[in-house]
């Protein structure tokens, strides 16, 4: 990581644009966060999930010239815009690829919030050279989030005071915080977003009434059933292959979902119930240690260290 302001095309996100009157209700009904809260001012985290309540696609949502732009993968945004449409039915509403007009930029550093002029409030928004910039609605501790016209999208980067940096830089910071991204950690149509932070990341509003997948995420909350959670890792050792068992002496006790740009962090889904023993003596895979930790963010069962 690095102590200088930077700024990176996000080459892992790709921007959707939903566009149309009803495009505020259309979302309204599909995804796990609130559109009424998306403003010019604000902009949302937020997962379109499977009719069961299981992971589909991550996003961020904002406001840019009467239209909503959402940053899913790059390499899925076209199985988010076909999912979407198939809701369409009669809304005045469409979904389309935006990505040859609109780039996702990333800014992060230890002054980057306030060299944009934002206070550090997940998701605060404002106008930025034709698009938009707001404050990593999961984490203020990421930086900030934009979409910006892709043609000048590199020179208002700088002409903010900002130094180019690969999207690596950005990638290794958000695993050092323990922050999940898209399929790289969440696995489509089993993942479950309580186990992946989304609630403490701002994804998930509780009072806004039925969407797709709420049934099973609201059940999983308050019947308590979350009984693993994905963790930064710090490894010792040759890294082992994304999907390898971790083990706690001869017991299967988590997953390693994805590695840092490092080769020695990772995200890791350990379970809970052996989660003090391995944060004590750290979980092998082969001839490597992963120690995992627990985010100052991130909230656990009162059973468990």
């Amino acid at each position: 990581m690095t102590n200088t302001d930077f700024f990176a095309i996000d080459t892992f996100r790709s921007p959707v644009a939903v566009e149309g009157e009803d495009r505020q209700t259309f979302l309204q009904g599909l995804i796990s966060n609130d559109t009424q809260r998306v403003s010019q001012t604000q902009a949302i985290f937020s997962a379109f999930l499977t009719a069961q309540g299981k992971f589909l696609h991550d996003f961020s949502v904002a406001e840019v010239e009467g239209r909503y732009l959402l940053d899913p993968e790059t390499e899925r945004r076209a199985d988010l815009i076909k999912r979407l449409s198939m809701y369409r039915l009669r809304s005045k509403v469409k979904v389309v690829d935006a990505a040859a007009d609109w780039a996702v930029v990333v800014f992060a550093g230890p002054g980057a919030l306030a060299r944009l002029g934002l206070a550090p409030t997940a998701g605060l928004a404002k106008p930025l050279s034709g698009g938009v910039v707001f404050v990593d609605p999961r984490l203020p501790a990421l930086g900030a989030r934009a979409f910006l016209p892709r043609a000048e999208a590199e020179a208002t980067a700088r002409n903010a005071g900002f130094s180019a940096a690969p999207i690596e830089t950005f990638e290794q910071l958000r695993v050092a915080l323990g922050v999940p991204s898209g399929s790289r950690d969440l696995i489509p149509d089993k993942g479950i977003l309580l186990e992946n932070g989304f609630e403490e990341l701002h994804a998930i509003d509780w009072d806004k009434g039925c969407y797709m997948g709420q049934e099973l995420t609201a059940r999983t909350r308050y019947r308590g059933l979350v009984r693993k959670r994905l963790l930064p890792v710090e490894i010792s050792g040759a890294a082992p292959a994304p999907g390898t068992a971790l083990m706690l002496g001869g017991v299967e006790a988590g997953e390693l979902r994805s590695l840092g740009p490092d080769g020695k962090s990772g995200l890791a889904m350990v379970r809970l119930e052996h989660l003090d023993r391995a944060r004590a003596e750290g979980l092998t895979a082969g001839e490597a240690t992963l120690r995992p930790s627990v985010p100052d963010w991130m909230r656990l069962p009162e059973q468990v260290g």
